[in-house]
Formats: structure tokens, C-alpha cells, sequence
């Protein structure tokens, strides 16, 4: 268009005096006419935009257009949307509001389930059935269980030899939720934490806009009630997080990370089970469940008491373990070795920092070609996980020590087993 008007211009200076005025008029047609030519071009592509706008008014700027293009583009067919027609937009959490969260997830993982490699339409396989059906689908990208609608559905771990004693001491259990937000539907989920014999002893209830519980106490013959809301914690049309946390007596939940429950005296439960409201409108789904031992400090204002590993470092300086342990001949860790190493984690995040020299030893079989290499990798491992649960790597340097600082009698199964050791070594 502007360079149009600079022919016009320069043909105008060119033509003379003479013809100046009429030269003028041609050129103000002309320019009239391409500007029409350019709206009609347009109108087409800009519709579609305006009436975005005028649907959305809070999008209106181009970034945020652009963000939602990108959006689009990047989503899988079938993701956005559900077979049962529930659409994606989220709603927003409030912002600015403190959010109460002290969860730390259980390390040594006893049931997990994130439904990868199962197969559409048949019921998860790593699931008992209580009641009606459930099956797998996916919702907004994820595989999830998805649970019958207009039915009460009902699901359970399916533990070895049918185990109905599997919720430890102290142990964390987290899921992934649908909670959908489309106008006359409704989210409803029941975790029920039960005894060996019996069901639903204690309840926890949430949809898309409050929680009511009831948690039995530890004599079994009272409970705890109580509810609150959660307009302003949910993201309608979208997963959000569940996680509870469970630790001798004291009962926490959350959801998307704030804190909902706390229950100092809560009674022991030994299983749980899922189950969906009985509507005849529901969508509802889950997905990456995972129960771990392990967790949440057990809170007590008048525990005094330095932790082992805090005494033993005040005291001699170092921490020994025999509580860290590897695959034979191998410096693979294994699972149950994490509750230990979240222990030290704990105390050097504690202490940020103290640097320590983490020394891996082992017994006397085999030979120091074989054993000093392994020690070392051993060593490494464990600096390795202390790093994946957020300790400063500066502040640590491993270091194999093979089996020529042994301190048992290396003759003996007992004896070997106290030289296969993790030292931590203040420095």
C-alpha cells in the first residue's frame, strides 16, 4: 500500500502543474480503492478472530492468542476432549493465597500404577473389583481408570494373595484426578482407608467444590467430621493432584498441594479403596496412583530428642549404616535402601552447609581389583540419590574404600555384613 502511494506521488511531481489537481483525485481514488481491496482480502481470517475475542474477552491480547494457538496445535486428537464431550478449559486458582503444604512423599514405593501398557476398554490390571466396573480409557492425554458412570464403582489394589494388611505405619498415598467443571455434570470421589475386616472405616469425600471427611480415632469408637471448600483450589476441566499422608496417628490430606486435613489422632487403617457417587452424570477418572512407606514428619512440639544420625555426627563426627544396601556385585541400589538415604537427606538439607566425604566399604570376597572399583561406585550411587532428593552435590565427595578398612571379623556372615557399609565423614 505505501509503496503504491509513493508511485502515485512521484508520477504526480512528474505530470506538471497543469494537471496537478486532477492527478490529486486520481490519486485519493486509487488510494481508496486499495484500502477497501485489503479489508476484503482480510475480512475473512479476522472474523474468525473477532468472534474468538468477543466469546473470550480476557484473551484479547496477542500473546495470549498466540499461546492458545500454540496450545491447540500441540494437543493430540482425542486429548482435549473425552468420549463423554467434556471440554478442557481450566479454571483458575486464586492467586496469591498462602498455600499450607508440608507433604514429602513416601521413598520406598509398595503399589504403583500409572496405567502405561494397558489396553483400552478392558478393566486395570493391577486392580481388584468391589463393585460395578471400571475400565481403561484416556482423558486429556493420560492413560487413566476410567470409572461406570451412573453406577457406584468401586476398585482396590490387587495385592498378592489377596492382602488386606498393606497401609503401613507411616506411608503416603497420591492419585491424579479428573475434576470436570461442564455445566450440569458432577465430580464425586470416595478414598475409603478401612481395618483388615472391615470397610469404609474412615472416608474421604471431594468434588468439584468442597471435601467432607470423617477419619475414625484411635479407640475405634469416635470420629472426626468436618468439610471445606475447594472453589479455589481445583482446575475444572483438568487433572489435579490428591495426595495423604499418614504417620503413627497423625492423618494429612492434599489437594494440588494445599494442605485440606490435618487430624493429629487418627485411627491406623490397613487398606484402601476407591469408589465414584452413585450419578447419572459423572466423569470420573484416575490415574498415576502410587502408595510408599515413608513421608511426612510425625509432628510433636515437645520431642526434644536428636535423630540418630544428628547424634552420632555430634558426637563421632560421622554416620555409619548398614541399612544402605546394593544388588550383589553390583552398586545398584535397592528400594529399600531410599528410607535411609531420605534420612540423610533430610539432615544435610538441614544442615546446608556441613560437606561430607561419603565412604562406601565392603567386605572380603572377591578381590581388591574387583571390590576397590565397586566401592567407589557404590559411593557414587549414593551421593547420586542424595542428589535426586535435593542435597547440594558440592557438599559431598564419594569415595571407595574397598575392604581394607574393615571393622568385624570378615570370618563370619555377621561379621561381613558390618563391613559392608555406607560412612558418612563430616569434613
Amino acid at each position: 500500500m505505501k509503496k503504491l502511494i509513493l508511485m502515485l506521488i512521484v508520477a504526480f511531481a512528474c505530470a506538471g502543474t497543469a494537471d496537478a489537481q486532477g492527478w490529486l483525485k486520481k490519486l485519493g481514488k486509487v488510494a481508496e480503492d486499495a484500502a477497501k481491496r485489503t479489508v476484503e482480502n482480510n475480512v475473512d481470517s479476522k472474523t474468525t478472530e473477532a468472534v474468538d475475542d468477543a466469546m473470550d474477552p480476557d484473551m484479547d491480547s496477542k500473546q495470549s492468542k498466540s499461546k492458545k494457538a500454540s496450545d491447540n496445535d500441540d494437543a493430540d486428537e482425542g486429548d482435549t476432549v473425552s468420549e463423554d464431550g467434556v471440554p478442557t478449559a481450566k479454571k483458575k486458582t486464586a492467586q496469591g493465597e498462602e498455600v499450607k503444604s508440608d507433604f514429602v512423599p513416601g521413598t520406598v514405593v509398595i503399589f504403583e500404577d500409572n496405567l502405561q501398557g494397558e489396553q483400552m476398554g478392558e478393566f486395570p490390571s493391577k486392580w481388584d473389583l468391589i463393585d460395578n466396573n471400571a475400565e481403561v480409557a484416556k482423558m486429556n492425554g493420560k492413560m487413566a481408570i476410567k470409572f461406570e458412570h451412573g453406577s457406584s464403582t468401586e476398585i482396590t489394589p490387587l495385592i498378592k494373595d489377596g492382602n488386606k494388611k498393606y497401609l503401613p505405619e507411616f506411608y503416603t498415598l497420591e492419585f491424579d484426578f479428573f475434576a470436570t467443571g461442564k455445566e450440569g455434570t458432577n465430580t464425586a470421589y470416595n478414598l475409603y482407608l478401612s481395618s483388615e475386616n472391615d470397610r469404609h472405616d474412615s472416608r474421604i469425600w471431594f468434588s468439584q467444590d468442597r471435601m467432607s471427611w470423617y477419619i475414625l480415632k484411635p479407640n475405634g469408637d469416635d470420629r472426626v467430621d468436618g468439610n471445606t471448600s475447594l472453589e479455589d483450589i481445583m482446575e475444572l476441566n483438568d487433572w489435579n493432584h490428591f495426595a495423604l499422608s499418614f504417620n503413627k496417628r497423625a492423618l494429612k490430606v492434599y489437594v494440588n498441594g494445599k494442605r485440606i486435613i490435618n487430624i493429629p489422632n487418627a485411627k491406623a487403617m490397613d487398606w484402601f479403596s476407591v469408589e465414584t457417587e452413585f450419578w447419572e452424570d459423572h466423569v470420573d477418572y484416575i490415574t498415576n496412583i502410587r502408595l510408599a512407606k515413608g513421608g511426612v514428619a510425625l509432628y510433636e512440639r515437645n520431642e526434644q530428642s536428636m535423630t540418630a544420625i544428628e547424634k552420632a555426627i555430634a558426637e563421632t563426627g560421622k554416620f555409619v549404616t548398614n541399612n544402605i544396601l546394593f544388588e550383589t556385585g553390583k552398586a545398584t541400589l535397592k528400594p529399600e535402601s531410599m528410607e535411609e538415604i531420605q534420612k540423610v537427606a533430610d539432615y544435610m538439607k538441614k544442615n546446608p552447609t556441613a560437606r561430607f566425604e561419603v565412604q562406601g566399604h565392603t567386605d572380603n570376597q572377591g578381590s581388591d581389583k574387583i571390590n576397590d572399583p565397586l566401592s567407589q561406585q557404590r559411593a557414587e550411587a549414593v551421593v547420586k540419590a542424595l542428589e535426586g532428593l535435593g542435597c547440594d552435590p558440592f557438599n559431598m565427595r564419594a569415595v571407595g574404600k574397598g575392604s581394607h578398612e574393615p571393622v568385624a571379623d570378615n570370618a563370619t556372615e555377621d561379621g561381613r555384613a558390618k563391613n559392608r557399609r555406607v560412612e558418612f565423614i563430616k569434613k
